[in-house]
């Protein structure tokens, strides 16, 4: 044999070889993931306890009644804790920042993550994620929709968990009104286009200014007993007021909080003509909103005092049933109107949240398990369908029976609109030193007592002591 005949030959036996080597790990991977399964990863922590802390809404109650299903299948057992909207923060935060580290896992909204990762209180899941025997390889988490998942979980190139709630704002408005035939008529005649739900911010203060009655004043062929309202609009110098200001009307006349560079820009003239319009709604609105609170918004509209809101839509799930309420299944929505004169800024107010892994856990792997058993393909399926529907972090879960029910469709179509713009907040340290600075400020505003422009000022110059550049580094 020829030293040419020997390297070929040795050549081929290499070749066959690596072939060989990679049909088998091609097949050793495609046998693992068909093997994987929840209860055999689980099998090192059955038995074990995690504690995990989550917000009570009517999606998360839901998912208490799944949970147990998790247990079973693993024996994994899962104290799953619900607390209200500000509890979750203040007892989940002090968890995180005391080291108790009584919960493994605690749900996190996104404005939160800026105080938190700076101050290295959660664990990422790179690590865990490269584990091939504890992630799920079929989780898909490229359906997650987007831009809310990549904007929430990522930051400094590390992973802080998965998008599990997916809180999105919709514009909310009483489709009895805006299509009774004496309103329409009445409306094209005044305003020279014809009524319905608004597309953008101008139309939405049309049909504010103009469902605005007195009572003794016609409204729908009916006398009023009260007044009635044209819209409600969170005020309350707490909650959600300023972060709806920022996301919805702010982002939508061009400005922001920040520039490109994490410097604030409050006082830019795109802020406060936004401030402005915004504080403009107030003149169509019931007199206490200076008090009401994303709690209140849906109860006004529940109870058919206004005309449309702008609200978020997981609160919409519970006054727009069967048992909610007189106004049950008379409502119309759509995503957040644009602001024509700038129709490139597209923003919609929402809140995107994850389950985090504390870096005080000492069961990160099944804490681990449990976070990618909420976010499951199969898992939300059942969360939607138990719910009678709910709101998606999946693309895949709008095409689901129950989110395709015909009664419900103008609000699944105004959460997909809206959740095409929906961001998490950007990772600011400071976020609830702003908040509490700029809260009362924009209130005051909305009430008459500042005008848009000093207030913005204000919040200019107090915000700046903060923080010259308030993002996040990596």
């Amino acid at each position: 044999m020829t030293a040419m005949t020997m390297h070929k030959a040795k050549s081929k036996a290499m070749l066959a070889g690596l072939i060989a080597t990679a049909t088998a790990f091609c097949y050793s991977a495609a046998l693992q993931a068909q093997q994987w399964s929840y209860a055999e990863a689980a099998k090192p922590y059955a038995g074990t306890t995690i504690r995990v802390l989550d917000e009570i809404t009517p999606l998360q109650e839901t998912m208490r009644r799944l949970v147990p299903e998790f247990v079973e299948e693993t024996g994994i057992q899962v104290e799953y804790e619900l607390l209200s909207h500000g509890d979750v923060i203040n007892r989940g935060q002090a968890d995180l920042f005391s080291g108790r580290g009584h919960y493994d896992a605690i749900m996190l909204h996104g404005l939160q993550l800026g105080p938190l990762l700076a101050a290295r209180v959660l664990q990422p899941i790179d690590g865990l994620k490269t584990n091939s025997t504890l992630t799920n390889p079929d989780l898909g988490l490229d359906d997650l929709i987007e831009p809310a998942n990549e904007s929430l979980v990522n930051h400094g190139g590390s992973q802080y968990g998965f998008l599990t709630w997916n809180y999105n704002q919709i514009y909310w408005a009483r489709a009895d009104l805006l299509n009774h035939p004496d309103e329409k008529a009445a409306f094209e005649a005044r305003y020279g286009y014809p009524l319905a739900p608004a597309e953008t911010m101008q139309q939405m203060r049309d049909i504010a200014e103009f469902f605005t009655r007195k009572s003794g004043e016609a409204l729908a062929g009916e006398t009023l007993r009260n007044d009635f309202y044209g819209i409600v609009l969170e005020g309350i110098p707490g909650g959600t007021t300023f972060t709806t200001v920022w996301e919805v009307f702010m982002n939508n006349w061009g400005g922001g909080v920040f520039d490109a560079n994490g410097k604030p820009q409050l006082d830019a003239p795109e802020n406060i003509a936004a401030v402005q319009f915004w504080a403009d709604l107030w003149k169509f609105a019931p007199p206490g909103q200076a008090e009401y609170s994303l709690i209140d918004v849906p109860t006004v509209m529940g109870n058919g005092i206004a005309a449309q809101s702008i609200a978020f839509s997981d609160f919409v799930l519970g006054v727009d049933r069967p048992d909610g309420g007189t106004y049950a299944g008379q409502f119309v929505y759509g995503g957040i109107p644009a602001n024509a004169d700038l129709l490139d800024a597209r923003s919609a107010g929402g809140e995107p949240s994850l389950m985090a892994l504390s870096s005080h856990s000492k069961k990160p792997e099944a804490t681990y398990l449990f976070m990618q058993w909420m976010v499951d393909k199969q898992t939300q399926a059942k969360l939607l369908e138990m719910g009678g529907g709910g709101v998606p972090i999946r693309r895949s879960s709008f095409d689901l029976d129950v989110m395709r029910e015909a009664e419900r469709q103008s609000l699944y179509k105004a959460m997909a609109a809206s959740l095409e713009y929906v961001q998490a907040k950007p990772k600011t340290p400071n976020f609830f030193d702003i908040d509490n600075i700029m809260g009362p400020l924009v209130q005051q505003v909305g009430i008459g007592r500042l005008s848009a422009e000093d207030a913005l000022k204000e919040g200019q110059r107090q915000v700046s002591s903060l923080c010259s550049s308030c993002l996040l580094t990596d």
